[in-house]
């Protein structure tokens, strides 16, 4: 007798089995999408060749007609004293023009809270790093307070450090000092980008010569969709500052003495070098559409490979290309047939680019052909100069901007000449455009591929396509006579008042349903600073009119918002009225993820200020004819301000929370932003971005052989080979007299030459470890110190620490004597 199962369990088992098989297909299908995941470029910086500064800029400059080669600047003695227009000259470079940037020595190193001792010696390139990086998150609506520790990858492309090369002197090595290595060395350019900014994800400078930054590219694509990071930064620099790699190039006869890179074109006789820098923030794409990020174009794929056993270390391998380009389109899920523009590596060599095109048509040339439209190509390198390292983020932003607008820029001029006549484009669907015009309308998807190959073998491309949003983005809801907040920081006065010009003349040139973004963008996706302006107004003339009062206004730093007062004053039904009003104008101050009120309508309004991120204590006072309830808080002249909340006579709740929340920002209080969205506003990427304060920090190039250089800046010149010796006062030294000569002796150590605040931290000063290590050394060198290293923390305020120091010190013999300390 066999046992039998009932058909019930039986159904029941095949139930669950089918049930389990479909989750784990489910899952694979989960995973292979995330491998695959699609990343948004949310935000992008930029200095490049021609003065540009922003995207805006650099896009206004693809569409017209000129280059950016230039002759020789003046602060690169170097690369004149090396110049021979011979070529073939021994130790002599035959190349005087480079798409060369405007300014290097320019830096506000106040705002990245660098002393002017380390800003010296700090290699221009993380300099500007710095700043494009700073920009493009601003740009991306990401607001960066270094205490958050962000969830940010930096990714930098970069292949040489030049600038430390002026402190080199086998003879005189008493100039270097600590930041010769941080101030130079390829890692610390991306990791000096996430240590000032405080993030937390993986930090890696490549280097793989002309496709650095492209590479850079693919690993954070690879750490994006890895979950490595939330967010990433794909960098790429370079720098024109050494004589001898320019005459080294000049001997391989790789560079067209003319200084341009005529890309595809017979007349093209090598690359022309060129300079600059460029950032793009990178998310995946399903978190940038939650947070609601500006998505400028997405990354669908990308590939990385190397040329391997090819004719020659630097010579482009055809074969190897291929695989690269195959790879990219495979892992972007992009058939080749939907490529409507290749922003290809294109240096303008007559080896390079008849081998880049062959590789193209290998790969996509048949689909080309079969679709009967061209496939339009170019490269960057033509207008701007080959940046190196730097051209692959070059390229990236160009193609960006061009998928974003749809449009695709003259690759050539009708001057120009003939194409290349060892390129076969008799047969290939490829075409060089000579002037600016629209994407092929013929295509039904705008994906563009950006090609790079390095010296030393390594290929990578890229495969992105314009932004398509799944679902129409939200409309604003007009709500006549509605206001908004407009907030506005700086770190200085002057800041502060170039933000506020800015703000005005983006606002006169705002259409009426642009205005809640642009106010939303610079509340919520910028960090609040100590100089702030907050207005409000129904419409743009009335913030502008509204802006200019207040800008009129000398600022002065703001103090730390004293405690906040909620003084009830009105009725529950009142107060009911006005926290319903407020739901219904700020959704995402009140909605389910902001948890459930409380019953006590006064509760519930604390409830909702408290999700500013101001804490109210709930004073209920007596009820009255003119009574209103209002926040409260003590003025730093002891005076009582009051802001209502309900009772404001013909204001409507939400003007008056703004009112409120305007005068709380610029009492001193750090506001979160977000939930006074207006509904539909979205952080837009084109607002103005912190407008940096310019100090020239600059290490005079030595004429060549002619031993160390001085150091110097904008303001003052001479030798800075160590700090200066602060004098110790004559006679009995006094406790306040001995603080200030410590404080000099920190302002030696630190090349500062203002006085040092002492409510910053020894960190916001510009100190360092380097720095502390050097100021108690110095101070040793007088005093036996009572102290260890800990009992002195970085982040105390300087005039505690110079108080603690000098209160544990005991003077050496040096003919003066202390006062005892009462």
């Amino acid at each position: 007798m066999t046992d039998t199962m009932d058909p019930a369990d039986v159904r029941k088992l095949m139930e669950d089995q089918l049930n389990l098989s479909r989750r784990l297909r489910e899952r694979v299908r989960e995973l292979e999408e995330e491998k695959h995941a699609p990343l948004a470029v949310v935000g992008m910086g930029l200095r490049l060749p021609s003065d540009l500064r922003s995207p805006e800029q650099y896009w206004d400059f693809l569409r017209g007609d000129a280059t950016a080669v230039s002759g020789l600047p003046d602060d690169r003695p170097g690369l004149r004293t090396v110049y021979d227009p011979t070529p073939g000259r021994p130790g002599r470079s035959y190349v005087d023009r480079a798409g060369f940037l405007s300014d290097i020595s320019h830096f506000d190193a106040e705002f990245f809270g660098i002393s002017q001792r380390e800003a010296k010696l700090l290699d221009p390139q993380q300099r500007m790093l710095l700043e494009a990086s700073w920009e493009a998150l601003e740009r991306a609506g990401i607001a960066v307070r270094r205490s958050d520790r962000l969830d940010v990858g930096v990714y930098l492309g970069m292949m040489a450090s030049e600038y430390n090369e002026r402190l080199q002197d086998r003879g005189d090595t008493s100039r270097i000092d600590p930041y010769f290595t941080t101030g130079g060395g390829l890692c610390f350019g991306a990791g000096r980008i996430s240590y000032v900014m405080g993030f937390s994800g993986p930090v890696v400078s490549v280097d793989t010569a002309c496709s650095s930054s492209l590479a850079a590219l693919h690993l954070a694509v690879r750490g994006l969709r890895g979950h490595e990071c939330r967010y990433a930064l794909v960098c790429g620099s370079n720098l024109l500052l050494s004589a001898d790699l320019m005459v080294s190039l000049s001997q391989a006869r790789a560079l067209s003495p003319g200084g341009r890179s005529r890309s595809f074109l017979a007349s093209a006789d090598g690359y022309g070098r060129g300079e600059g820098v460029g950032v793009l923030a990178l998310m995946r794409l399903a978190d940038a559409e939650r947070e609601g990020r500006p998505v400028l174009a997405v990354v669908r794929g990308t590939a990385m490979g190397h040329d391997g056993a090819a004719s020659g270390l630097t010579a482009p391998n055809g074969p190897a290309q291929q695989e690269v380009i195959e790879a990219a389109l495979a892992d972007a899920g992009v058939d080749a047939s939907d490529l409507g523009w290749i922003e290809a590596h294109g240096t303008g060599t007559v080896l390079g680019d008849p081998i880049e095109v062959g590789a193209l048509d290998a790969v996509v040339g048949q689909a080309v052909r079969d679709r009967g439209v061209p496939l339009p190509l170019g490269s960057v390198k033509s207008r701007i100069g080959h940046l190196e390292a730097a051209s692959g983020v070059a390229s990236l932003i160009k193609t960006v901007l061009m998928l974003r607008h749809g449009e695709i820029p003259a690759a050539a001029s009708p001057d120009d000449g003939e194409l290349n006549p060892h390129i076969a484009w008799d047969r290939m669907n490829f075409t060089v455009p000579r002037k600016h015009g629209p994407w092929p309308a013929e295509l039904p998807r705008r994906v563009a591929g950006v090609n790079s190959f390095g010296m030393s073998g390594t290929n990578v491309h890229a495969v992105l396509e314009a932004y398509q949003p799944a679902a129409p983005p939200v409309p604003l809801q007009e709500s006549p006579g509605a206001v908004e907040l407009l907030a506005l920081s700086a770190k200085d006065p002057s800041a502060l008042a170039e933000l506020a010009a800015a703000a005005r003349a983006r606002l006169a040139n705002a259409d009426a349903a642009a205005v809640p973004s642009i106010c939303h963008t610079l509340r919520a996706g910028r960090v609040s600073f100590d100089h702030r302006i907050a207005v409000t107004g129904a419409d743009a003339a009335a913030l502008i009119k509204e802006l200019d009062a207040a800008t009129a206004v000398p600022s002065e730093p703001v103090r730390p918002l004293p405690p906040v007062v909620l003084r009830v004053r009105s009725d529950a039904a009142a107060l009911d009225a006005a926290v319903t009003a407020l739901a219904g104008a700020f959704p995402a101050l009140t909605g389910e993820a902001a948890g459930p009120s409380p019953a006590d309508p006064a509760a519930a309004l604390a409830q909702l200020v408290g999700r500013l991120g101001v804490t109210a204590e709930v004073r209920r006072d007596a009820d009255g004819p003119d009574a209103v309830t209002a926040l409260e808080w003590r003025a730093p002249d002891g005076a009582t301000l009051s802001m209502p909340l309900v009772g404001g006579g013909a204001h409507a709740p939400s003007a008056l929370l703004l009112d409120a929340a305007a005068a709380l920002f610029t009492a001193g209080g750090q506001l979160n932003w977000d939930p006074l969205r207006a509904p539909g506003a979205r952080l837009l990427s084109d607002l103005p971005t912190y407008p940096f304060r310019r100090k020239r920090y600059w290490i005079e190039e030595p004429s060549r052989g002619a031993g160390a250089p001085d150091v110097r800046d904008g303001d003052a010149s001479g030798r800075a080979a160590t700090a200066s010796r602060a004098p110790l006062p004559s006679g009995t030294l006094t406790p306040a007299a001995l603080e200030e000569h410590l404080l000099a002796e920190l302002r030696d150590v630190l090349q500062e030459t203002e006085e040092l605040d002492t409510e910053r931290s020894f960190l916001d000063a510009g100190g360092d470890s380097f720095t502390s290590t050097l100021f108690i050394s110095k101070v040793e060198e007088r005093f036996d110190v009572g102290l260890t290293p800990e009992d002195l923390p970085l982040d105390l305020p300087l005039s505690e620490m110079i108080s603690k120091l000098a209160a544990n010190v005991t003077l050496r013999d040096t003919g003066a004597e202390r006062e005892p300390t009462p």
